[in-house]
């Protein structure tokens, strides 16, 4: 089935969609679920039993279709597959879009998908959250973006908050509602004919869980859209405003239809409703099935679930043959003006590094202005300390970056996963975005460090310094970039990066030279992070023609060591000065790269 790729303008929708399942189960492979268990963390191990069997349920347009149960009976499940996002191990069975198989990747376009989680920017305001997303979502410039996002506003009720900031549990914000709202708000952008919801009122109070539901009827009634949700103890008032209802059970549909048609069964089932306990909440609780005879024997499933179908065209899906709204040069352009505003409103990353790089700068350079070019007051093995002190630093603090790369991950996936742009364009628009910020933050370092460290006095000593730490910082940045892309949470990605960090300074050349390592750890000293912008420091302050002629040790006026007898020393060459900033550039881009390529595995498993 061709669906339609561009959103039709609201009000004008023509088409409408109704989704029907068609004997639809469910079940993890147990290989599958094993290595994502190990290397992502996203997959539990628990493979005995189908999440999903023979489900037939239908979505019409116009209506709210909840899908209720208990919790584990497959709600989120379920509305995962109807929503074409999820990774299907095990699927057997059919998702129909107008009596059509869903073509998951036009699917993702035309609705719009709501998680219980909110993966919202804390730091920017409601306005700004719906602009970028209408930005990204449509076509036809800002003003059509802009024209969308008031039109949103008014329609969901956001008005009086649109300049307010999201917030978050530190930072306070606008209100849990509003905040749901909001993220509703995101998928609506392009005015989507179907829209799926997991758990709306969830963490709300009862009248706010009342007004997201008196929105969604809104939309279905008076636009008809196709909408489905997930509820697990909805209120009276609630339940009023839902037309089908799906129960489930251990992942059987129990009943499907109207709430008055499920009192009767109850009723003719010879239950009694207790009057101040409502129909649904009583059927999740009574109506149940022993969780043992729905398990399925192993011996059974290879035999009944040979022959797999898997959900129409999922596994076709190439990057290159996805509509995107914008240009690359747009989606960069965007992203980056979105990164920028968390950037630099986060003052825990923004100011305290600004505030770190000047006061260690100037802390450094007052406790090694001693050593100074006076051989009878000179120690060589101070520089050296101070030059391994100052990639400690330039190195280490970056992982204060971390937490914001994996806030974006998630959206990045949510986005991703929906076509709003391409995850090369948030790599490239990430990278932009940090060079100027840590460019300040390498003058800031520099400028009053190597003045009062009495290093070479020359003009293209300072720059050429500058330069190598501007570089170090960039390098350490897409490091963590890179770990972050990888690892699935903060304490496993600072233990890595911490772990990865260490390792680096110890095989860098300054604790054991290259000569006293074991051949067989030899590849981590050029694997270092330290090694190469180590060396730049040691050929730039003591190579060329002033450097051979420095006395770097003396006894009694007589120079035991000139600076060309240290750099042979330390197996340096002045033509290194240059090949170690390219190996550095290496690191950067080669970093990257495999960022864009564990990001894109993401997402495109996300996907497919």
């Amino acid at each position: 089935m061709d669906l339609p790729v561009k959103a039709p303008k609201a009000g004008g929708r023509k088409t409408k969609y109704r989704i029907r399942t068609k004997d639809l189960s469910y079940k993890l492979s147990p290989r599958y679920c094993e290595i994502n268990w190990v290397f992502w963390g996203e997959v539990t191990n628990n493979t005995k039993k189908y999440i999903l069997k023979n489900v037939n349920c239908e979505a019409k347009p116009g209506e709210i279709t909840a899908i209720a149960g208990s919790s584990g009976a497959g709600k989120t499940t379920l509305l995962e597959i109807l929503a074409g996002v999820i990774v299907p191990c095990r699927v057997s069975g059919q998702v129909l879009v107008n009596d059509q198989p869903m073509d998951a990747t036009h699917f993702r376009r035309t609705s719009g998908y709501v998680t219980q989680d909110e993966a919202l920017f804390p730091l920017l305001t409601v306005e700004e959250t719906l602009m970028y997303s209408a930005r990204l979502r449509l076509q036809g410039g800002l003003h059509k973006a802009a024209a969308r996002v008031r039109e949103l506003l008014k329609e969901l009720g956001l008005d009086h908050v649109a300049g307010t900031k999201i917030g978050s549990e530190s930072s306070r914000g606008i209100s849990g509602g509003e905040k749901r709202r909001v993220s509703i708000g995101v998928d609506l952008v392009h005015d989507p004919a179907v829209l799926l919801i997991d758990e709306p009122t969830s963490g709300l109070d009862s009248a706010s869980a009342l007004n997201v539901v008196l929105l969604l009827q809104s939309m279905a009634k008076n636009q008809g859209k196709t909408i489905v949700l997930t509820i697990h103890q909805p209120g009276f008032r609630i339940l009023e405003l839902f037309d089908t209802v799906v129960l489930l059970s251990n992942g059987i549909v129990l009943h499907h239809g109207s709430l008055n048609l499920l009192e009767e069964r109850l009723k003719f089932a010879g239950h009694f409703i207790p009057r101040h306990v409502n129909v649904l909440e009583f059927a999740i609780e009574s109506l149940s099935i022993d969780k043992e005879e729905n398990d399925i024997k192993d011996s059974e499933t290879g035999q009944e679930y040979d022959h797999i179908m898997k959900i129409s065209n999922l596994g076709n899906i190439e990057e290159n043959h996805i509509f995107y709204p914008n240009s690359r040069i747009n989606e960069v352009i965007i992203l980056s003006q979105r990164f920028s505003s968390n950037i630099f409103r986060t003052k825990q990353l923004f100011a305290a590094r600004i505030m770190q790089a000047v006061l260690v700068g100037v802390l450094l350079g007052t406790i090694f202005m001693n050593v100074n070019n006076d051989p009878k007051r000179f120690k060589l093995q101070s520089k050296l300390g101070f030059f391994a002190f100052s990639l400690a630093f330039l190195l280490s603090p970056t992982t204060e970056a971390l937490p914001i790369f994996l806030q974006e991950r998630r959206i990045l996936m949510r986005e991703t996963s929906r076509g709003a742009y391409r995850v090369s364009s948030y790599v490239i628009s990430n990278t932009l975005v940090f060079l100027p910020f840590l460019l300040a933050v390498a003058l800031l370092y520099t400028i009053p460090v190597y003045w009062l460290v009495g290093l070479r006095p020359d003009i293209d000593g300072f720059l050429y310094f500058s330069l190598v730490v501007w570089i170090v910082v960039l390098v350490s940045n897409s490091f963590v970039a890179c770990c972050g892309a990888l690892v699935p949470n903060f304490i496993m990605g600072s233990s890595l990066t911490a772990g990865l960090m260490g390792s680096f300074f110890l095989f860098s050349g300054y604790f054991i030279s290259k000569q006293d390592i074991p051949s067989f750890w030899i590849f981590m000293h050029y694997l270092s992070l330290f090694k190469y912008p180590f060396e730049c420091f040691l050929i730039n302050e003591y190579g060329g023609e002033k450097g051979k002629r420095r006395c770097l040790e003396s006894v009694e006026g007589v120079c035991l060591l000139y600076g060309d007898g240290f750099m042979v020393q330390q197996g340096l060459k002045e033509s290194q000065q240059w090949s170690n900033l390219l190996v550095m550039l290496g690191f950067i881009f080669g970093y990257r790269f495999i960022c864009f390529m564990i990001l894109w595995y993401r997402s495109y498993r996300s996907k497919s």
